[in-house]
């Protein structure tokens, strides 16, 4: 049967995979440790790289952002506008 895991759970297995391979631990000592198949681990690592996942994490943070500052802009050219317009009416 299989188990689905959670990110912070694999985030959390990476980590002591890290740990242990450190220690002289194999890839495939620790896949058993783990429970989990060495074709799991390696498709794991590349899926929750932490370079990949900040860079991702942060082209997507800075998406919002520009289209935040886009917006504030379309609305401060029409207010500038409608300041234009009053200005241009004479009372």
């Amino acid at each position: 049967m299989s188990k689905r895991r959670t990110a912070e759970e694999v985030t959390r297995l990476l980590k002591d995979a890290d740990r242990d391979l450190a220690k002289g631990l194999t890839v495939s000592d620790f896949c058993r440790k783990a429970g989990i198949a060495q074709t799991t681990y390696y498709r794991w690592r590349e899926q929750h790289n932490p370079k990949v996942v900040d860079n991702d994490r942060r082209c997507r943070e800075l998406t919002i952002e520009v289209e935040r500052l886009k917006r504030i802009v379309a609305e401060l050219m029409l207010d500038r506008q409608m300041l234009q317009d009053v200005a241009k009416k004479k009372w």
